[in-house]
């Protein structure tokens, strides 16, 4: 938001204008009821769930309109690990490092995906085509060491299949 303003009424309708009118009308519900402010997770989950990450103009607008301190909203936002400040790729890319992916040669596979990409763990590439995050475990052991790009999971994947499997998700993001 760029409201540099004491006028209320201009700072709410700014905030009103950079969220769609279901999150507004969701925050004013909350607002009526009991405890509101103890609804700032579920608020920032839908916001989230919208942009795809917490931008700076809606954390300010959430702040606003649920009358909460923008640091305690950004404190609740960087602390908890399931909230992005920054928008994801349009492929999230998970990378087993769980123990039986990791005995089977995960590490090789990672460090294969990051060169690929040119990024590390937690970052987007630069063509905001890829985020890459390390998992603990995926519960798929058996096909240890595993790769799971969106909700596809990949199994028994070596280093030298990295660069394929990538160009496999690349090719579906072009338009045909």
């Amino acid at each position: 938001m760029k409201t540099t303003t004491d006028d209320w009424n201009e700072v709410m309708a700014e905030s009103r204008k950079a969220l769609p009118a279901q999150l507004v009308e969701y925050i004013a519900a909350v607002m009526k009821g009991p405890e509101p402010h103890s609804q700032l997770i579920s608020v920032l989950h839908k916001v989230q769930g919208h942009f795809g990450y917490l931008g700076r103009e809606q954390i300010d607008a959430v702040a606003q309109l649920m009358r909460i301190p923008q640091a305690k909203v950004t404190g609740v936002a960087t602390f908890y690990h399931f909230f992005r400040l920054k928008p994801r790729g349009r492929f999230m890319v998970h990378v087993c490092l769980g123990t039986a992916c990791y005995v089977k040669g995960a590490s090789e596979i990672a460090e294969r995906v990051k060169e690929e990409l040119g990024v590390d763990f937690g970052e987007t590439s630069k063509d905001g085509m890829f985020s890459l995050e390390k998992s603990r475990c995926l519960g798929t052991c058996g096909l240890a060491p595993v790769v799971m790009i969106d909700e596809e999971v990949h199994g028994k994947v070596k280093p030298e299949q990295v660069r394929a499997l990538l160009d496999l998700y690349r090719s579906k993001a072009r338009p045909e």
